[in-house]
């Protein structure tokens, strides 16, 4: 009987100390016909110093982690490994920074539709583990880009 005490509070203890990541404003961006890739943002807020190891969705072949910036008036976008998510800081994921990209699409991203979005999360001495979540697919045009903001 005390093993078994012990050993629920060993895993109740380990769920504790597992990140609570918080997902706000996450939408996806909808497609024209013809069109095989997206772009998903977000703001995401980690309660411990965690990391985005990466992220996946059923309607793409694969989801990449990018970062957009400007350097000499070029607009530039490289994949980035990881985005690290520092305690208690909001990260936003949003048009010309960090964002998701959807490549590969499967069917095209409807306005009004969702799409569902499994992240893969790591936080200090623990195995990553995933979170899913629902994103609303909406017009480009509903979010200002940030040179208009």
């Amino acid at each position: 009987m005390t093993r078994r005490l012990f050993a629920c509070f060993l895993f109740l203890g380990s769920l504790a100390a597992q990140a609570d990541i918080t997902v706000e404003d996450a939408w996806a961006r909808a497609t024209v016909p013809g069109q095989e890739v997206s772009a998903v943002y977000m703001t995401l807020k980690s309660s411990v110093d965690a990391t985005l190891m990466a992220a996946s969705t059923p309607v793409a072949g694969s989801v990449e982690i990018h970062r957009m910036w400007m350097d000499r008036g070029v607009m530039k976008m490289r994949m980035v490994r990881t985005l690290t998510l520092p305690a208690n800081k909001s990260v936003k994921l949003e048009p010309g920074g960090y964002h998701l990209m959807l490549f590969d699409l499967t069917k095209p991203l409807k306005a009004g539709e969702t799409l569902e979005l499994t992240l893969t999360v790591k936080d200090k001495g623990r195995k990553p583990y995933t979170q899913k979540i629902s994103v609303p697919i909406q017009e480009p045009g509903a979010h200002p880009s940030p040179a208009t903001h």
